[in-house]
């Protein structure tokens, strides 16, 4: 059977503009307040209370904030990933943060993301990895930015993948490609779906 890339590519294209026309009607309060409840959710889980390593990922305005999580991590103990961009391989890889202030910087995309001295970690050594995301379905298909980023990052995973997103940014379906990478579970501000 013969996979119509271009039709699933523009289908995907239209789902990222409705999506991101959704969340530009979102107020910063309504961010501010949805992220809130989104943590307290995560809290909860005990994928998220046995889980020694956690790659994070730094949020961009009008994703889930999940920052604050990060310092509570490094105070429990769990040893804290973020993506960081390696340009000569046009890839990201994870990379070990202990301390914020001394660790970060901005990335190429303008995203923090660790320095150079932050020692790379094995993907698959990570018990449980924060995806972010333009939508989401609730079998665990997502639409990215459209560069593949986290779906060759997720191709090689084995540990837990939460898909992380606001309500506005689940959907009826998603249409996938072969190279497409599924999460195992979505967090939103009111529900933590085993996808």
């Amino acid at each position: 059977m013969k996979i119509d890339r271009k039709g699933i590519q523009q289908a995907k294209a239209a789902l990222r503009q409705e999506v991101c026309a959704r969340l530009k009607q979102m107020s910063s309060a309504d961010r501010l307040a949805g992220s809130a409840r989104a943590r307290a959710l995560l809290l909860q889980q005990p994928e998220w209370r046995n889980a020694q390593s956690i790659l994070f990922f730094a949020p961009l305005p009008e994703e889930v904030d999940l920052w604050p999580l990060v310092e509570e991590a490094l105070a429990a103990g769990k040893t804290v990933a973020l993506p960081r961009f390696e340009a000569a391989h046009g890839h990201y890889s994870a990379c070990q943060v202990r301390n914020l202030a001394r660790d970060l910087k901005p990335g190429q995309f303008g995203i923090r993301e660790p320095v150079n001295t932050c020692p790379q970690l094995v993907l698959n050594l990570l018990d449980f990895i924060l995806v972010p995301g333009v939508a989401f379905d609730l079998q665990g298909r997502r639409v990215g930015r459209g560069r593949g980023f986290y779906d060759r990052l997720l191709g090689v995973l084995r540990g837990v993948t939460c898909g992380v997103a606001f309500d506005e940014q689940i959907v009826e379906a998603i249409p996938v490609e072969p190279h497409d990478a599924v999460v195992t579970y979505i967090l939103t501000p009111t529900r933590w779906v085993r996808a």
